[in-house]
């Protein structure tokens, strides 16, 4: 661990009409993995004020880490539900497909575009050019 307290990765989102953006931490870790290391990062969540955290992890968890990771709760966000507060996923689930629970938006939250009239315009010609 550095000065990063082993944050390997964030995540922002929003999920009200605050402004104030929500992080994610994610931590990744390879080799042997333990509930110690799950403690570890629920205690950087609460530091930090993050509303989620994700353990990225090359072996399988143990059943000691799955029960501190349900430990920790739930996040309930004011729209979209709720989200386990902290997750531990394998590169294998996710590269089968699996994806950190958080709120996201699936649709833009641009503007749209007011839709203009096509004109019958045609393009000047250009005059004393030779090819």
């Amino acid at each position: 661990m550095g000065a990063d307290s082993g944050i390997d990765g964030m995540l922002t989102f929003f999920d009200d009409n605050s402004g104030k953006a929500k992080r994610v931490l994610v931590q990744v870790k390879s080799g042997k993995v333990n509930a110690a290391q799950i403690r570890d990062l629920r205690g950087t969540l609460e530091r930090d004020g993050a509303a989620i955290g994700a353990f990225i992890t090359l072996e399988p968890p143990t059943k000691p880490m799955l029960k501190e990771a349900a430990s920790a709760g739930f996040y309930v966000s004011p729209h979209f539900g709720k989200f386990p507060k902290l997750q531990i996923l394998t590169v294998e689930e996710l590269l089968g497909g699996a994806m950190l629970q958080y709120p996201h938006m699936s649709t833009s939250t641009f503007k749209k575009a007011a839709r203009q009239r096509k004109t019958k315009e045609t393009q000047p010609k250009l005059e004393g050019l030779t090819f």
